[in-house]
């Protein structure tokens, strides 16, 4: 494969942090982003471009992202979880706070970054398997990733008379700072590099749907064929609620 630019969202951390490994390691040209300006210079010595901004800022993504050139890849990856944990009172800053950083922020990214990925290039959104069926406590997080789901898909409709691809991504359960904090099981729990890994090969490959791992992702879309109150109570059984 012949070295590619590209700029990865949430660059600092978790699976963010080991798809720049992959890339750095295969020689390509990163730009990493993220808010963390420390981890960032850290990134910087290892040969990377690196752009601080908070995603949920357009002022802060435009200015900061002005001087970027051509693109290859655009990896939208960052983003944030925090759970309904009392729905009887349901936070709604929580929740508008969710959908800020996972939804609305694809919006002003694709605005100020989508211009620069060149003709033949590819466009990555970082979804979740929790789409696939509803988890407890999910309202903010499911939502929000359900939404980004859509954009995807109709996404790929539009851009596709640009010949720039897009690639929609479901990962399961993945060890990162945000998992860390789960109090449920996370069957098939996989580590933030063979995420990336998957990832990249998945990218490389330009397929359109990458989910993974297929034992969880599969089992999810079965569990989905089956009546609401068997897959419900499935779900309830293994969840804190």
């Amino acid at each position: 494969m012949a070295s590619v630019t590209v700029l990865i969202t949430g660059a600092t951390s978790g699976i963010g942090l080991s798809l720049f490994e992959e890339y750095v390691n295969a020689g390509h040209q990163v730009i990493a982003c993220g808010r963390n300006k420390e981890k960032l210079s850290t990134l910087s010595q290892r040969g990377a471009q690196v752009c601080a901004f908070d995603v949920t800022v357009p002022q802060s993504i435009k200015q900061n992202t002005e001087s970027i050139g051509e693109l290859d890849l655009l990896i939208l990856n960052a983003g944030d979880c925090i759970y309904i944990d009392d729905v009887m009172k349901f936070d709604g800053q929580s929740f508008a706070n969710v959908i800020g950083t996972n939804l609305t922020s694809i919006g002003w990214l694709l605005q100020y970054l989508l211009p620069k990925v060149k003709r033949g290039g590819q466009v990555v959104l970082v979804s979740s398997s929790a789409t696939i069926l509803p988890f407890p406590r999910s309202e903010a997080y499911g939502a929000s990733k359900a939404g980004l789901d859509y954009l995807a898909n109709s996404l790929r409709l539009d851009i596709a008379k640009y010949g720039i691809d897009v690639t929609l991504v479901h990962p399961g359960f993945v060890k990162t700072p945000l998992t860390d904090k789960n109090d449920f099981p996370m069957p098939f729990l996989l580590t933030s590099e063979q995420a990336a890994k998957r990832m990249f090969k998945g990218i490389q490959s330009r397929k359109k749907y990458l989910h993974f791992p297929k034992r969880l992702t599969l089992l999810l879309k079965l569990f989905s064929y089956l009546p609401a109150v068997v897959w419900q109570s499935i779900i309830l059984r293994n969840h804190t609620t």
